[in-house]
């Protein structure tokens, strides 16, 4: 007789099955509707296949497309290995390398046979059509167990000398799984799998690229062929995230920041800013406002040096667990040769600084501190130098040199949940000025960190604490926990914004840290006359400056809002006889204050409407004989049809409300 099992679902209902029932089974016996719907299950919260045998007492959750988040996932892994399959049927000799599923689709690496060559955009229609063959031939997915020794055996076998080199470095005694899809063609993978190729929606997905990688990542390792593709789960979803892709490009920060003159990057620079004055009035404008937030929020700005010594980065930690994304130089250089500077083994090493928290903690250092000067809050426009990877680096969004809205509060524990409460609201009228919704989220401990459990025990409860303090943790602000993804010396809660076209931006973020003080010695004479450890909150709410820029010019797809236009106004001419009132019109703009310039060009207007439109300003003033002899302006407005006629003063009083800055606007 078969040994029963007791199975028990959400709703709270048990049911009595036999050993080796599936999750199917299971979902065959409640009805055949969701027999159909049922993709994959949660056994006791772990994700497994719909035919996975179940051998113990367990909880149990079928999955449908309902859960999309697991839904989603499930079909981009299928997509990946059904894209794997049919590059090897089309083209015998290709070896397979790595395939996962991503946010928004999935990807596979392959070493094409070096007669044929690496893949082109142009063989991507051959695949689709191949994958669509597979999909529609409804083959099985099944899952087996296999053991290292005849893994590797058969992946030498088939020639696949990248999968046998990763078999053979995985542990000795650890489960392998393999996954077929129907009898010919298989891969090392853990799975989970939906049950069949036929449960995919043939039209639901699109291979978008090429790109060329390296094995394991590394450029001393053989160069591989990457094929990126979006996975969805009906078409619905596909056309609407290709429409999604096609406003992004619309939205690209690096084409409308030449359209619009604002910054260009350069190899001679590689990860560093050129900001044209308009571009970098967009700053002068984003870091008034900042200061204006801080300074009426208690804060006290320093500026900390650019370098400092490799002593106080191992002190710190730094130099342990970020050395590789440092810029180290020496401190000196002790004797030349003819061909260059010479290095020597006993120089002390420098490095230019990739935060700037250990510098605000020497500062608070200076001079005995004592309970009742805390909470001290310092703030910096820091800038900062990280070495990332030329592959990494990205438009604004990944650079190597970086300026922070970066800031530190010194609290003693009693302050804690107050101050993160403060700095909630803070980030919340911030972010509202900017027209974003947002969500919260919690990173926790990660597994390689710094300090105790009890450390991480309380830094964590005090975060979560604040958050439900400042009524921010629930549904409407996407709170959520994310286990094991914390700096390695402290939780953080992270803002995730929304831009107009449903991106999310992961922008500001406070952390609860009792490991810096600890490592550099920072304390305070308590009341009861000992020393005692402050707790240093690290906080930011931009980020950085380029990446918060990044994301406004994409958000607001150029058209900033007219206070922080670069330029908020441009009085162009219809005819030469009215040159004259233009510039009395630009002179009494710029006296109110308002960023403007004149366009006297002998041009057709059309010609002029449609330049500075490019150039995304948001008000054009024109002006002809009838306007100078009236006192009146002309004035389109970027996004809207048509024009309107106003006079000049209310002109100058429109332009100066819509030029005042949110903070500063009397409600």
């Amino acid at each position: 007789m078969s040994q029963m099992i007791t199975i028990t679902l959400p709703d709270g209902s048990v049911r009595e099955v036999a050993a080796g029932t599936t999750p199917g089974d299971i979902a065959a016996s409640i009805g055949p509707g969701l027999a159909k719907a049922a993709l994959a299950a949660r056994v006791d919260g772990e994700l497994v296949d719909i035919f996975r045998p179940l051998m113990a007492d367990a909880q149990l959750a079928l999955v449908t497309a309902r859960d999309e988040a697991d839904a989603l996932d499930l079909a981009r892994h299928d997509y990946a290995h059904i894209m794997a399959e049919a590059v090897q049927n089309l083209f015998p000799g290709t070896q397979i390398t790595f395939g996962p599923s991503t946010d928004d689709g999935f990807y596979y690496d392959f070493a094409a046979p070096a007669e044929r060559g690496a893949f082109t955009e142009d063989d991507l229609p051959a695949i689709e059509g191949e994958m669509r063959r597979i999909i529609a031939a409804d083959q099985p997915l099944r899952r087996e167990i296999w053991s290292r020794a005849d893994l590797i055996a058969r992946w030498t076998e088939q020639g696949e000398s990248f999968k046998a080199e990763w078999a053979a470095e995985l542990p000795e005694g650890e489960e392998l799984t393999v996954y077929w899809s129907g009898d010919k063609w298989m891969d090392m993978c853990r799975g989970p799998h939906l049950a069949s190729t036929g449960k995919l929606d043939p039209a639901a997905f699109k291979l978008m690229r090429v790109s060329g990688a390296y094995w394991r990542g590394d450029q001393k390792n053989a160069q591989l062929t990457r094929i990126y593709g979006t996975g969805w789960l009906n078409k619905k979803q596909l056309d609407a995230h290709l429409t999604r892709l096609e406003e992004a490009a619309k939205r690209d920060h690096r084409r409308l920041g030449a359209e619009m003159d604002l910054f260009h990057l350069q190899q001679e620079a590689h990860g560093s800013v050129f900001w044209h004055p308009k571009g970098y009035r967009v700053w002068r404008e984003l870091e008034a406002y900042m200061r204006r937030a801080i300074d009426g929020a208690g804060y006290r700005e320093v500026k900390t040096p650019q370098v400092m010594d490799a002593r106080q980065w191992e002190q710190s930690g730094h130099w342990g667990k970020y050395r590789e994304n440092m810029f180290v130089i020496p401190d000196e250089v002790p004797n030349t040769e003819d061909d260059g500077p010479v290095i020597s083994g006993e120089a002390d090493w420098m490095a230019l600084k990739p935060m700037n928290c250990p510098a605000h903690v020497l500062i608070f250092r200076q001079g005995i501190k004592s309970y009742r000067d805390l909470p001290l809050r310092f703030y910096e426009n820091g800038c900062c130098h990280r070495n990332e990877p030329h592959g990494a680096l990205h438009g604004l969004m990944r650079v190597r040199q970086f300026t922070q809205d970066d800031a530190h509060i010194f609290c003693r524990e009693d302050q804690i949940v107050d101050e993160v409460q403060a700095f909630c609201k803070l980030a919340d009228r911030i972010y509202q000025d900017f027209g974003f919704t947002y969500a919260i989220k919690l990173a926790l401990r990660p597994a390689n960190r710094f300090g105790t459990e009890e450390m991480w025990d309380k830094a964590e409860a005090e975060l979560r604490d604040a958050v439900h303090r400042a009524g921010l943790a629930s549904e409407q602000y996407g709170w959520e926990e994310l286990p094991g993804e914390g700096a390695f010396y402290a939780p953080k809660l992270e803002w995730h914004l929304t831009d107009a076209i449903g991106r999310t931006w992961q922008v500001g973020t406070i952390q609860s840290d009792r490991v810096l003080p600890e490592r550099l010695d920072a304390t305070y004479v308590a009341e009861d006359g000992g020393k005692h450890r402050p707790v240093m909150l690290h906080r930011a709410i931009f980020g950085s400056y380029e990446r918060f820029i990044g994301i406004l010019i994409e958000h607001f797809a150029g058209r900033f809002p007219v206070w922080l236009a670069p330029v908020q106004a441009v009085v162009a001419t219809i005819v030469s006889d009215a040159d004259d009132y233009a510039n009395d019109v630009v002179a009494k703009l710029e006296a109110a204050g308002i960023r403007v310039e004149s366009d006297l060009r002998n041009e057709k207007i059309n010609y002029k409407v449609r330049e500075h439109s490019l150039a995304k300003v948001p008000h054009l003033l024109v002006v002809g004989k009838r306007e100078a002899e009236e006192g009146k302006v002309a004035i389109r407005t970027l996004g809207q049809e048509g024009q309107r006629i106003m006079t000049l003063d209310d002109a100058i009083a429109m332009l100066r409300e819509e030029a005042t800055p949110p903070d500063l606007r009397v409600n």
